[in-house]
């Protein structure tokens, strides 16, 4: 990488909601505390749980820690602290997840187009108990990762993913926010809310890019049980009550683009090799990603129709991204 003296400053965001994850939240602000390219500020915001908050306030004395201003939610979470970010970029990373020690000099450094509004990284999983056997890479989006079918280089996409992204700070201020009506809330697996707000960025700036740099990389844990088929299925089902609801904000073409094309070369393709594998007796588990693969693009199917006939997700106003009225503490 080039000298970093150059690069805009960056502030990180780190939601969190549970003390069952107080060991992966932890690491995810180590690898935050040894990057080459120091944040400038490292926000640690809870999501209505006040033991974690207070927790924190007394073990982690090098960030700002605070408690969510907004609705219940990752998206809230997320507003809040962009919020009170003070650098140019804010970067997002899960509290599963482990930045590799370059992660946010290679964001920042893609900054250098005025053009680009978003730029996102590479999302590896770490899996709890391996990965299962009929769980394609294809489908890793499921466990909120890179799939296979992404860009293995730096390239313009529709949307970044959620567990490892940054945005200009006057975008999120522009666009009013991710929109609090989609995003996870607590362990209900819905989304969708980056997507939506990437679409909404560049429709509000023509000529303008979201970037993802494969380069810039974290390490996102992956518990047991979501590798499981019947996680599989629900993640899948609430995947389409999403893009439903982003297909109704943002309109039917934007939001399903990218999906067509994964839908019609990158998952025939997994399914064919899966069968193919299993025929020739060397991949006893290709007839399971085989299935899992026709059973997840059906209940995404499903979900999608279903989402279709559920009340419209209202746009963001403009204050979504809120500077908390509740008392925070930065420790220095």
């Amino acid at each position: 990488m080039s000298e970093n003296s150059s690069l805009p400053a960056v502030s990180v965001v780190i939601c969190s909601y549970s003390e069952d994850r107080w060991d992966r939240l932890i690491g995810a602000l180590d690898s935050v505390r040894t990057q080459t390219f120091p944040p400038k500020q490292t926000i640690v915001v809870v999501d209505y749980n006040v033991d974690l908050y207070k927790r924190l306030i007394f073990t982690v004395p090098d960030a700002v820690i605070v408690e969510n201003a907004g609705p219940k939610g990752l998206s809230g979470a997320r507003n809040t602290g962009a919020g009170i970010a003070k650098a140019e970029i804010v970067a997002f990373l899960d509290d599963d997840a482990e930045a590799e020690p370059d992660w946010l000099e290679r964001l920042a450094a893609m900054y250098d187009d005025p053009d680009v509004l978003a730029v996102g990284g590479r999302v590896e999983p770490l899996w709890e108990a391996g990965r299962p056997g009929y769980f394609a890479n294809e489908l890793d989006w499921i466990v909120g990762c890179t799939y296979r079918g992404m860009p293995k280089v730096a390239a313009e996409v529709r949307n970044v993913i959620g567990a490892n992204m940054s945005f200009r700070a006057s975008v999120l201020e522009r666009v009013g926010g991710f929109n609090t009506a989609l995003g996870r809330q607590d362990t209900v697996p819905l989304g969708c809310e980056e997507t939506e707000l990437c679409i909404r960025a560049v429709i509000g700036a023509p000529g303008s890019r979201v970037v993802y740099e494969p380069a810039a990389l974290v390490h996102h844990h992956v518990p047991a049980e979501r590798g499981t088929l019947r996680y599989m299925l629900a993640r899948s089902w609430g995947e389409g009550i999403s893009k439903a609801q982003v297909s109704r904000v943002v309109g039917h073409k934007r939001a399903l683009g990218p999906e067509r094309r994964y839908v019609r070369q990158v998952l025939p393709r997994a399914v064919f090799a899966g069968v193919r594998g299993w025929l020739g007796g060397g991949d006893r588990a290709g007839l399971g990603r085989a299935a899992a693969i026709i059973a997840v693009l059906a209940a995404t199917a499903t979900g999608y129709v279903r989402g279709r006939r559920l009340p419209a997700a209202p746009s963001p106003a403009k204050a979504a991204v809120v500077t908390p009225e509740e008392p925070w503490r930065e420790v220095k």
